[in-house]
């Protein structure tokens, strides 16, 4: 480090310029007002009005850009209100570092309003590296190696809690360093993996989002087709890490034991590939995999590699390790792969169906428009009717949670404002962070925000009927206008109530040069999730 005039605000601009992190995210309190103090004219400031929000805009920013993104939170209670993006940020293992404010240092021993107790145990578990610096001149130094632990593999958010009084406390300017974990299987491992391919008669593949991730959608369709290997989804991927048109795209595995293992039945080998081993909703028992199968896993992630239930797990980078099979694993004659069959079109019904309203988006989008999803009820639907066909088209929360694709569209949008986003939506997980719809009016964003709205908690109402419960409360939310609620934010905004008006209210939607919100009516019943 080399001793300048700088302070610790100055020392942290110019590391965030260094790793191309000048659009901040965030939500601002008194904590962190000298931090924003003639706020330069190379940064961008986009205000979140929730602090989920903001971490939400961020995750998605940083996966489609491939690289870290910043947010700053206000202290405590901030991040409290952010922990659920946090969440599902760790979850989508989005390089993201989280920024906190704290009190003023020399008011630590009264406790005062706004200071964070352990302000960096805060966001644990779901964080990969947290740290409140002892000293204020280590700030600009904890910055750098937060960047580096987020985006290295597996990336993650990270935290720093920055006390008030810090920023104009004189600093060195620390050293901007890389890490290079390009790290590539190991000859053993490889050479068990290539004489594994080439004995199998029958492998299948499953790939994760972590495919997506690293960029090796030519990698993985090359060793499909040298291979003639069908091609599964993993369970819950929050990514699309193969063509769904493909000829040897097989379908999606379900997250229920017995029924992932059925479709899995016919493999002598199965190679996993940027997924975990497996993710599992509905607990049922009996073997994970059959017996026969030898089960061989490609993953970045050790806590994937050492939790997996049975195989054997390779610690590598995807593309990297993709490349070295494709280079080893000769083309071989075997039977052609057999992909899934394609289902009728739906029929236009009044109501309107989910299956109808995904197979109208289909048809209508343009070629290179991203899909942003988080309407749980209607995920069958969307992977029989809506095929994502391009490496980076489709991205959702890997949590499981709500609240994350409205804010997830606008990080989508910023990143890529010269593409359409569809941002399809359940009535009920839309109400966690509505008011995102006023970043899309404010940044004039081209999304088509499409509400499936069928007046409740489908997958609450599938669950209940799943697990044979009946009379419980908490299903039902009637009585919301997404118009009038749309309008409110200044968006564009109409409903749709019949099948013959989907497809031209969508077109409609896409030469738009700002967002626009479709409230579409569908049929109040639900459908078995799996």
């Amino acid at each position: 480090m080399t001793m300048t005039s700088l302070t610790v605000r100055d020392a942290t601009l110019s590391v965030l310029r260094a790793y191309g992190m000048t659009t901040v995210f965030g939500n601002p309190g008194s904590t962190e007002l000298k931090m924003f103090r003639d706020w330069p004219g190379d940064f961008r400031y986009v205000l979140g009005l929730n602090e989920s929000c903001c971490v939400a805009m961020a995750d998605a920013f940083a996966q489609v850009r491939r690289g870290a993104s910043f947010v700053n939170l206000h202290s405590a209670a901030g991040v409290g209100h952010a922990m659920a993006s946090i969440f599902n940020t760790y979850r989508n293992q989005s390089p993201v570092i989280v920024l906190a404010g704290q009190q003023t240092r020399a008011m630590f021993p009264t406790e005062p309003l706004l200071f964070a107790t352990d302000a960096a145990q805060m966001p644990h578990p779901y964080i990969k590296w947290a740290v409140e610096p002892a000293r204020a001149e280590d700030v600009p130094q904890a910055l750098v190696r937060a960047y580096l632990m987020a985006t290295q593999r597996p990336r993650g958010p990270v935290f720093l809690s920055v006390p008030e009084d810090d920023w104009d406390v004189p600093t060195a300017m620390p050293e901007i360093r890389e890490v290079d974990d390009e790290v590539a299987m190991g000859t053993r491992a490889l050479a068990r993996l290539t004489q594994a391919l080439q004995a199998s008669r029958r492998p299948h593949i499953v790939v994760g989002a972590a495919l997506d991730q690293a960029g090796a959608w030519g990698e993985i369709v090359a060793l499909a087709e040298r291979l003639e290997a069908p091609v599964w989804a993993s369970p819950m991927s929050a990514r699309c890490s193969f063509p769904e048109d493909h000829r040897l795209f097989a379908g999606f595995l379900p997250p229920v034991r017995s029924q992932l293992r059925s479709r899995l039945a016919a493999a002598d080998v199965v190679l996993v590939v940027g997924a975990p081993v497996f993710t599992y909703h509905i607990h049922t028992e009996g073997p994970y995999i059959d017996d026969g199968i030898l089960l061989l896993h490609l993953t970045e992630d050790p806590q994937h590699a050492a939790r997996s239930p049975v195989g054997t797990s390779i610690l590598c980078n995807l593309r990297i390790a993709l490349q070295q099979l494709l280079a080893s694993v000769p083309s071989d004659s075997r039977p052609a792969g057999k992909g899934r069959s394609r289902l009728p079109a739906p029929a236009a019904t009044n109501p309107i169906s989910g299956e109808y309203l995904m197979a109208c988006i289909a048809r209508t989008m343009p070629d290179d428009a991203i899909i942003v999803e988080e309407a749980p009820s209607h995920r069958i639907a969307l992977h029989d009717f809506l095929p994502i066909r391009q490496t980076g088209g489709f991205y959702t929360e890997a949590s499981g949670g709500l609240g994350w694709a409205l804010p997830g569209a606008i990080g989508v949008a910023l990143a890529r404002p010269e593409q359409r986003i569809l941002c399809l939506v359940g009535d009920g997980s839309s109400m966690y962070s509505i008011q995102a719809l006023w970043n899309a009016v404010r940044e004039k964003l081209r999304i088509t925000f499409v509400v499936f709205n069928n007046r409740g908690y489908g997958a609450l109402r599938a669950f209940s009927d799943a697990l044979r419960i009946s009379g419980a409360p908490g299903h039902e939310v009637p009585g919301l206008d997404f118009v009038q609620i749309a309008l409110g934010f200044g968006c564009e905004a109409r409903a749709v109530t019949r099948c013959q008006d989907v497809e031209p209210a969508l077109r409609a939607t896409y030469d738009a040069t700002g967002p626009i919100l479709l409230d579409v009516h569908l049929e109040a019943g639900f459908k078995p999730l799996y």
